[in-house]
């Protein structure tokens, strides 16, 4: 009787250990496979998508955080657009999920970065953190937010050779799925902008942008196969407004679509107050430009009937015109 308690209580420690070592495999192949995909939605927020191809390429992937957290490292990141002649590079990245919610993904992403077009245009940008969060589901990504520190862009073009540097204290973007809409804002704080060989254009401004891209959902998932590209794309500026403070402030609003070739159209309506303050500050940008932007607004107080205006803008195929009659300008296509 002895000797078959031993053997009984043998067994049930085996299929104990058995069953241990078991669910460990399980959950050590379940975690590798996390891993796995929570790397290819990383990388599908940055702009990877092989169907449109585009194409992010993560060096030296180390998956770390076994057994409760989850990350991904890179030493660096590269995307390539074959499609539309762009080429991408950022410095290493770094992104963690918890095991139990691994569809909430955060990430950091170092400086500097670097993009290069086929039309001789480069951003080269560096920033002090970026952060960023993610939520995603079975197809991709949902919604996701990023905050940039002290970011500070340079864009050079090289047909004109002329150079622009943007920075500003802190950035927001956020971005997420309305239905099949997508649904972006952002925010720059203190923004700047400078051209080399002339002054600061204008003072610090407070900028945000909000809008809304029509069966554009798909940008975030991946299974928008035009990628960022705007061509073909249709929307709603719900509002545009830059505050360069003292009640200097003007917005934007209204429809907005961008044909085959990305020449803009819409219909508009543009607020400013304080135009005087606004006249000043433009004329002081721009000096060659003193006598058209004076023009510009006497006629703003004169639709306004005071140092507030409305205006309405209407814009075909890039062409601008004030009250949908009167040309004053012209978009060039994206």
């Amino acid at each position: 009787m002895a000797a078959s308690s031993r053997s009984g209580t043998s067994r049930k420690l085996w299929f104990l250990a058995s069953a241990v070592v078991l669910v460990i495999a399980l959950y050590t192949a379940g975690w590798f496979y996390a891993a796995s995909a929570l790397r290819e939605r990383t990388l599908l927020l940055l702009g990877s998508q092989a169907d449109a191809g585009i194409s992010a390429n993560c060096e030296n992937a180390e998956y770390r955080g076994y057994p409760f957290r989850i990350g991904l490292f890179c030493s660096k990141v590269d995307v390539d657009d074959t499609v539309n002649g762009i080429s991408a590079s950022f410095g290493s990245l770094r992104s963690a999920a918890q095991v139990y919610n691994p569809g909430h993904i955060v990430w950091e992403l170092d400086a500097p970065s670097e993009v290069r077009t086929g039309h001789g245009l480069s951003v080269a940008s560096t920033w002090e953190s970026l952060q960023s969060s993610l939520v995603t589901k079975l197809k991709g990504v949902e919604r996701a937010s990023m905050v940039i520190q002290k970011p500070k862009t340079t864009i050079l073009s090289s047909a004109s050779g002329q150079a622009f540097d943007v920075a500003a204290d802190q950035s927001e973007i956020h971005l997420r799925q309305n239905g099949t809409d997508l649904d972006a804002a952002i925010q720059l704080q203190n923004a700047t902008t400078t051209a080399k060989g002339l002054p600061q254009l204008l003072p610090a401004t407070n900028t945000s942008i909000d809008v809304t891209f029509k069966d554009r959902a798909g940008v975030l998932d991946g299974s928008d196969r035009r990628g960022l590209a705007l061509h073909g794309s249709e929307g709603d500026l719900r509002e545009f407004k830059a505050d360069l403070g003292q009640g200097q402030v003007l917005t934007l609003a209204g429809p907005f679509s961008f044909d085959d070739r990305g020449r803009m159209s819409g219909k508009l309506k543009l607020r400013i107050e304080d135009i005087p303050a606004w006249q000043n500050s433009l004329s002081r940008a721009f000096p060659g430009l003193e006598s058209t932007i004076g023009t510009a607004a006497n006629m703003l107080q004169a639709l306004g009937g005071g140092e507030k205006a409305s205006l309405d803008l209407t814009i075909r195929r890039g062409k601008v015109f004030a009250g949908g009659l009167i040309p004053i300008g012209e978009i060039p296509p994206i």
